[in-house]
């Protein structure tokens, strides 16, 4: 496949790309000339790596956003949320797992995730619309996992890092149970702490990374993690949380960082994207050749500005996995097949699934769901 005349995100540079074996295999300053290979079209649409959304929980993604007030910690939300909305977590719950899940990747496909990071256990899931990383051992908490020391320190283990909630509060306990889980590190296993907004700059050096998550942050806790002086002492990745404590739209999640400050725009496109790749492996993050075809190509005016109704398609190791509506022509008929019609804002887009279907089976059991498509 061909993507000609598309507008790199960072340089501004007019490149046309060549698609083949699920990687970038060319990518040309003038538009190729070949008709014997599928080509799209485009004029000055940009053009951006599949974001890796380094934080979610798959199957919580049906929740409504549920606090109500600011807390101290998680634990003390955590404790909270159970009371105060036993019905709405009981009825949510009454959906099958497998539900639950594919709608948390749908949620993120349209988005323009092409990769994301699910925070427990091993879900068997294929990877047809977009990568889900699990090739790491989740822990949940030192609060809420009562077996997290023989978790950190099982030697079977040693070799992938352990991703944990880590500094989630703005309490002395939350600043206490990064150093508890520092000292209980006996083989010195890489890290990746998750929110850290209690964490300091001389325990940011005891982690591999830190995924920020800034909307699910404010959300509980009316504050961030200090990533403007943590940057300093490791990697940086961006993820979300669920839907339990922040918008559907990762859009949203990036401009509310972006607003903060903390970062600079080219930190907050990296922690998106080539950080994340490097700190998972992944052989993704960037528009180079040889790198998985994993792309977004965006009709807004840049990056920042971007929304789910602008996205005119997503590419998943080579296979389209969402377009526009724009783009059906040129696609031709036969190629649609496969794929679903759905709305967003203003704006139709193709799936590739029944999205349709997967709603309507949700619904059955339980009605008041929402979801931000038709």
């Amino acid at each position: 496949m061909i993507l000609n005349n598309v507008r790199m995100t960072l340089t501004g540079q007019m490149v046309s790309i060549r698609v083949k074996d699920g990687k970038i295999a060319q990518i040309l300053l003038q538009p190729f000339q070949d008709e014997s290979d599928v080509t799209l079209n485009f004029n000055n649409e940009i053009v951006f790596p599949g974001l890796i959304n380094s934080h979610d929980h798959l199957d919580f993604n049906l929740y409504p956003p549920l606090a109500g007030r600011t807390f101290r910690n998680y634990t003390e939300w955590g404790v909270y949320i159970h009371i105060k909305y036993e019905d709405i977590i009981k009825s949510v719950l009454q959906v099958p797992e497998a539900l639950r899940i594919q709608w948390g990747i749908y949620k993120n496909l349209l988005c323009g995730v092409t990769t994301v990071v699910n925070h427990g256990k091993k879900i068997s899931v294929s990877d047809d619309l977009l990568t889900v990383f699990q090739d790491c051992q989740s822990i949940h908490s030192v609060h809420f996992e009562k077996r997290w020391r023989l978790a950190l320190n099982n030697p079977l283990k040693s070799n992938s890092p352990a991703v944990i909630h880590s500094g989630e509060g703005i309490d002395d306990a939350a600043s206490k149970e990064i150093d508890q889980l520092i000292s209980w590190n006996l083989f010195e296993r890489p890290i990746i702490a998750i929110h850290g907004v209690a964490m300091n700059e001389d325990q940011a050096k005891k982690f591999k990374a830190l995924v920020w998550c800034p909307e699910s942050n404010y959300f509980l806790l009316d504050k961030t993690a200090p990533v403007d002086v943590l940057r300093n002492h490791l990697p940086l990745l961006f993820g979300t949380d669920s839907t339990l404590t922040g918008d559907w739209n990762i859009w949203n999640h990036i401009r509310k960082a972006k607003q903060t400050g903390l970062l600079s725009g080219a930190e907050l496109y990296d922690s998106l994207t080539v950080t994340p790749s490097t700190t998972w492996g992944l052989n993704a993050g960037t528009i180079e050749e040889n790198k998985d075809a994993d792309m977004v190509l965006s009709k807004a005016g840049s990056f920042f500005t971007t929304d789910p109704q602008d996205i005119l398609l997503v590419m998943h190791k080579g296979n389209i996995s969402l377009f526009d509506e724009e783009l059906y022509q040129q696609l031709g008929g036969a190629n649609a097949v496969g794929y679903s019609k759905i709305r967003i804002g203003n704006s139709s887009k193709f799936v590739r699934g029944d999205l349709p279907a997967l709603i309507e089976k949700i619904k059955q059991y339980y009605p008041e769901a929402g979801f931000p498509v038709s």
